[in-house]
């Protein structure tokens, strides 16, 4: 793999001014226009670096965005997919194990993205696409390294009509999933 994409997914070879635009918007979370202002700044210089797509996804998904969030993991997968040599579009990954999912950054990045995107698309109701990315994660993750089965498990329930928080809070979802995991990932601040 690209040590310098693992690098970059543990938030590190950040150029010093976009270092400073991602610590910003951090500082700014509380006033999301500015956080925006300063995550478009850290964009203009770094726009697939994966700390900068890592940081619009938090914001869009804190802050409720659900759509923009996916936008922001479609452009991550494309990113993660350059690094591992797939096709750029995730419905035309080759159904087959990726290897590192324990331990290699950039396959991880990829497989929690992924992970993110179907979670998302729950979210937006978006069956068909939640089903696939599933699909598609627990084909590339078969030891379930980032925890597809739950998420699924999730899917199955709602399909069941069972649902789940009664007051449509997404946090029971989030933490019984881990599908904000990747946006746990660390960005330098």
């Amino acid at each position: 793999m690209d040590a310098d994409f693992d690098a970059a997914v543990l938030g590190l070879a950040l150029p010093p001014m976009v270092e400073a635009a991602l610590a910003e918007a951090g500082a700014q979370r509380g006033d999301p226009v500015r956080a925006m202002a300063a995550l478009m700044r850290a964009q203009s210089l770094a726009p697939e670096h994966p700390a900068v797509l890592i940081a619009f996804y938090r914001h869009h998904f804190y802050g409720h965005r659900l759509m923009m969030a996916r936008d922001v993991a479609r452009r991550a997968l494309r990113v993660g997919a350059r690094a591992l040599g797939l096709p750029g579009v995730w419905r035309e990954v080759p159904e087959a194990p990726l290897a590192g999912a324990r331990h290699d950054a950039a396959t991880r990045f990829y497989l929690f993205v992924l992970k993110g995107y179907a979670y998302l698309s729950l979210r937006l109701d978006d069956a068909v696409e939640a089903r696939d990315a599933l699909a598609l994660l627990r084909a590339l993750d078969p030891d379930d390294c980032v925890g597809a089965a739950l998420l699924e498990a999730v899917r199955q329930r709602s399909l069941a009509g069972l649902g789940g928080d009664e007051d449509g809070d997404d946090t029971v979802y989030v933490q019984a999933t881990g599908a904000a995991a990747w946006a746990q990932l660390p960005v330098a601040a």
